[in-house]
């Protein structure tokens, strides 16, 4: 065979690998709503930067009349691009290749990718769209779903880790996505669940579909295990290319900076924003886009404990994760859900050395037999565990309420929030002047009643006592917010901590 045989030879390798393996099967995606592997992944990806790996790698097994059917990639799409001129690396199960089946070969590929972003300390990006293990393949299959989620473990809190649901993801392939930081489905093709809904059917007799049992809306509404909701795969892609703007490469570098942004919403609209009546809520949305530059957030579960806004936006063109109780959910009361949300989302920005601003209006905990039943003491102590470890530079303003318990979980000085801030609306106190007079006071007639709450609000429900005792580090005006912000996030830029050496802290989990 001469040198221009052998070239030839690999170019119709590389040309067999790009194609796809059953176009009947890709016709079948495509008629799903579905686009394929590599179409994921050029559509993800700056045009022109993929560079694939392992593309000629096939499987090795000769069971069940495999050895007749080896296709180039295992079913597999791995390798490393740009996203925004950045370097990532990407792995995209092919669902039109033995059903986006993990086995031996695919498993070996996704790992070595995995490996590489770790090594180079980049973000690490999956296209999940697969109907599990390979059972051809037998227990190698197993093995290497634990593979991957020790690999998951690893990177955890060291590089970007974000799971983009596109397909199907069922069984023990649900953990190592749930592993990750940032899982995305897509409405109307993402699934996930541990047992599906004909394995229910059979052991309970429940009928449930797909859609009921794990699909995009359930885990973005009830289980929170999904932390975005889009409408198609392009915008999947969108948010995460967004997504990545906000976050460094990995745990030893800074999020990446950009021009300076003025916000959504005058300053001096601000001032008008709390009602006089302390009863009626307001939107804290309307605070954010005050606040951050071009009032933008890029929420992250937006439609899970909606009572509790997270997202990331940019103050002074600096990323900034946000934490704010939202008065039009349940007044902002934390629950069970609120709790556990903000609390992965402030780890989430320790770990990526992403400043924590929290905007606070809370009347504390949710009083509910539920919500005690449910442990709200063990997952409400997660947010206190969160902030009290957090190490990034923290920023808390107080807008209205700041009750009990919910002033010291949310943020406060005494956890080790580095500047804190209240609005004159502030009502930082252990409970609301109306609370107070019927402990108080509660054989008192009705028409002692009003005195003695502006007495109570006057006395003890203010900014003032907090300011008082250094609880409170300055009394600001509304519309000085985003400039006070600012200002503090600046001086805090290189802030340090030093901490007692340990294997790891033990959170309640």
């Amino acid at each position: 065979m001469t040198t221009a045989d052998r070239n030839a030879e690999l170019v119709r390798r590389r040309e067999a690998a790009r194609q796809p393996y059953d176009p009947a099967a890709a016709r079948r995606q495509r008629e799903r709503g579905k686009l394929t592997a590599r179409e994921r992944v050029d559509a993800l990806l700056d045009r022109g930067s993929f560079v694939e790996l392992d593309a000629l790698a096939r499987h090795r097994c000769h069971h069940f009349g495999m050895d007749t059917k080896r296709p180039y990639g295992d079913g597999v799409v791995t390798g490393y691009g740009t996203v925004d001129g950045r370097q990532v690396c990407v792995f995209a199960q092919d669902f039109t290749v033995f059903g986006g089946s993990l086995g031996e070969v695919y498993g070996e590929k996704i790992i070595k990718v995995m490996d590489l972003a770790l090594r180079t300390g980049v973000p690490i990006i999956g296209l999940n769209d697969s109907g599990g293990a390979r059972i051809q393949e037998g227990v190698v299959s197993l093995a290497y779903y634990a593979e991957l989620v020790r690999r998951h473990v690893a990177a955890s809190g060291v590089i970007p880790q974000i799971s983009l649901m596109t397909g199907p993801c069922a069984g023990g392939a649900v953990y190592a996505p749930a592993i990750t930081d940032i899982v995305v489905m897509v409405d109307g093709i993402s699934h996930m669940f541990v047992t599906g809904p004909e394995v229910l059917r059979a052991v309970t007799g429940r009928r449930v579909n797909h859609d009921e049992l794990g699909g995009a809306h359930t885990h973005n509404t009830v289980s929170g295990n999904a932390h975005h909701l889009a409408d198609d795969e392009k915008a999947a892609f969108d948010y995460v290319r967004t997504l990545l703007g906000h976050l460094p490469s990995n745990n030893m570098t800074d999020p990446p900076e950009y021009a300076p942004a003025p916000p959504a919403i005058a300053a001096a609209d601000l001032d008008t924003i709390i009602p006089d009546d302390g009863s009626r809520p307001y939107d804290m949305t309307q605070v954010i886009r005050g606040v951050l530059d071009d009032g933008e957030l890029l929420e992250v579960h937006a439609l899970f404990a909606p009572n509790i806004i997270c997202g990331l936006g940019r103050v002074e063109g600096r990323s900034v994760g946000v934490v704010a109780n939202q008065p039009m959910h349940l007044a902002g009361a934390l629950d069970i859900d609120a709790s556990e949300k903000a609390a992965r989302f402030i780890r989430f920005c320790d770990a990526f050395n992403v400043p924590v601003l929290t905007l606070v209006d809370v009347p504390g905990f949710l009083p509910s037999t539920e919500q005690e039943r449910g442990g709200i003491i063990r997952r409400g102590a997660k947010l206190i565990y969160a902030y009290a470890e957090a190490t990034v530079p923290m920023v808390t303003v107080v807008t209205r309420k700041a009750y009990g318990g919910g002033y010291g979980v949310m943020g406060s000085k005494h956890l080790g929030t580095d500047v804190t801030f209240a609005w004159p609306t502030g009502q930082i106190a252990v409970m609301g002047s109306d609370s107070a007079v019927s402990v108080l006071h509660r054989k008192a007639p009705a028409e002692e009643r009003e005195r003695l709450r502006a007495e109570y609000e006057e006395t003890l429900c203010n900014p003032y006592v907090a300011a008082d005792r250094g609880y409170v580090d300055a009394v600001i005006l509304p519309s000085e917010t985003r400039d006070q912000v600012a200002r503090a996030l600046r001086a805090l830029r290189d802030k340090r901590v030093d901490r007692v050496p340990r294997k790891h802290g033990n959170i309640p989990l």
